[in-house]
């Protein structure tokens, strides 16, 4: 793979400005296809490490386009990542933190799909809006397919299509009403590989693919042990996270049966991206469409004893980040950037590359400096995590600091303090806690000044004036 600090300066950008990234070119501005899933955590993909997994299009757009490899929710909830990604906003700053919640006109004004309605984009949404409150914006778009909710993934009934061939159609509806004398910004949300809360089998992929997977065994987490769990609070004990464990992933039967379906799902999703790409082709769309591939969360899949998200650790926090753009020189395609990425920087992002302005308000930062500049710029060290959804006490509230090396989580309802510190260096999996041990209380007491920098500095803020002081330092 290509890392794009590894190539010459001049090669990279004479390369760049054929393609025209370079602010001042004159050509016809993209077209954005955002490609959003629901639960999929960084590594159940192909193209990132996945040894089953059967994602042959996303790994194509992986291969000739840029993979964030350390890609980031700043909260890992359905509502708030979409909130936060719409508005480029922490939660503490866009405030959006019930599911009966909207985006009020001036905040939705300043999102991402407002400003490209805004500039002269045709615009489109298909799939879970994630914010709920009555009426959805079906008027803020050309093209509206979104639903409220979780969403069914047959739809129409028992015997109709699946979900995933429901939105695949209607992406293609959207685009066969598109024509290259306007750019167009298409979203499709999938519904995919989220469960069905109230079926018995809760992953209801589609029965087409009834085959796939069948004659393998997926390998349960490397730290599946349940008994990781006695190192946390009682109320993790008591969570959502352990009750959704028993019903999705408790034995050894129980998890390939998930676990089976849960890839389906996901394979369904990259063939509607497959479709979506061969037919951006028959309409000579390809060239100058950009597609971008993530997650709105993590999902634990069993790892320490827990199903679902919501906590700070790696697996409900890391997603998928892969960044496809044909004006991209070649030499530069199939690079895999290290620096850590966040759903924040979605919206700058997108409206970068598509050459409009992005609105100060925005806490997060454009990619683009990733994909255009040899080497790369001084980046992020480290981030705010926030999970304060509060739910009669089943979902436990947690904050902390995700660093290069350090992570520090609190758990907000404790008493006393209950606090987590671990070395990813040498912890990948977070299974040794430091907070209590002697010879890491440097850390942690350096780790929890940093956390209160980032609370102060938050508190400043308004969703209208963004970061009072500029990003924290680190």
């Amino acid at each position: 793979m290509a890392h794009i600090g590894s190539l010459s300066r001049r090669a990279f950008l004479g390369g760049l400005a054929a393609g025209g990234l370079l602010s001042g070119q004159p050509r016809k501005r993209p077209n954005v296809v955002l490609l959003l899933t629901d639960d999929q955590r960084w590594d159940a993909l192909g193209c990132m490490g996945n040894p089953i997994l059967q994602t042959p299009h996303v790994d194509r757009l992986s291969r000739e386009g840029v993979t964030f490899v350390n890609n980031f929710v700043t909260t890992s909830i359905c509502m708030v990542s979409r909130a936060s990604m719409f508005t480029g906003q922490y939660l503490s700053t866009h405030g959006i933190n019930e599911f009966a919640a909207q985006l009020t006109p001036g905040i939705f004004a300043r999102s991402y799909p407002g400003v490209f309605r805004a500039a002269g984009y045709r615009t489109g949404f298909i799939g879970k809006w994630g914010l709920d409150r009555q009426p959805l914006p079906a008027d803020q778009f050309d093209y509206w397919k979104g639903f409220p909710g979780q969403g069914h993934y047959f739809p129409e009934g028992p015997n109709g299509p699946h979900l995933n061939t429901v939105m695949g159609r209607q992406a293609l509806e959207f685009l066969s009403g598109c024509t290259k004398d306007r750019p167009f910004f298409l979203q499709v949300s999938f519904k995919a590989p989220h469960v069905q809360d109230q079926d018995p089998k809760q992953f209801l992929d589609d029965p087409a693919d009834a085959a796939l997977y069948r004659d393998i065994t997926i390998p349960p987490p490397r730290n599946a042990d349940p008994r990781y769990i006695s190192t946390l609070p009682i109320s993790v004990h008591r969570s959502e996270n352990r009750r959704r464990w028993a019903v999705r992933f408790s034995t050894p039967e129980l998890y390939q049966e998930s676990m089976k379906a849960l890839y389906r799902l996901i394979t369904g999703v990259d063939r509607v991206a497959g479709e979506i790409r061969k037919d951006l082709a028959a309409r000579g769309l390809d060239g100058d469409t950009i597609i971008v591939f993530t997650s709105d969360n993590g999902f634990y899949h069993g790892d320490r004893g827990m199903a679902g998200k919501w906590l700070m650790h790696e697996e409900s926090i890391r997603t998928p980040m892969v960044v496809y753009d044909p004006r991209l020189p070649a030499a530069v395609r199939g690079a895999r950037r290290e620096e850590m990425t966040l759903n924040i920087d979605l919206g700058p992002t997108l409206l970068s590359m598509a050459g409009l302005e992005v609105p100060r308000a925005m806490q997060g930062r454009s990619l683009v400096p990733l994909l255009s500049r040899a080497p790369a710029p001084p980046w992020r060290r480290e981030f705010f995590y926030e999970h304060t959804f509060t739910a009669n006490g089943w979902i436990p509230r947690v904050e902390g600091v995700r660093g290069e090396r350090w992570k520090y989580t609190r758990y907000l309802d404790t008493d006393p303090l209950f606090e987590e510190l671990y070395d990813l260096a040498t912890d990948p999996l977070e299974q040794r806690n430091l907070a209590r041990e002697a010879a890491h209380q440097a850390e942690l007491e350096r780790m929890r000044g940093r956390y209160g920098v980032w609370k102060k500095a938050l508190a400043a803020t308004t969703p209208e004036k963004g970061w009072a002081n500029g990003e924290p330092p680190a």
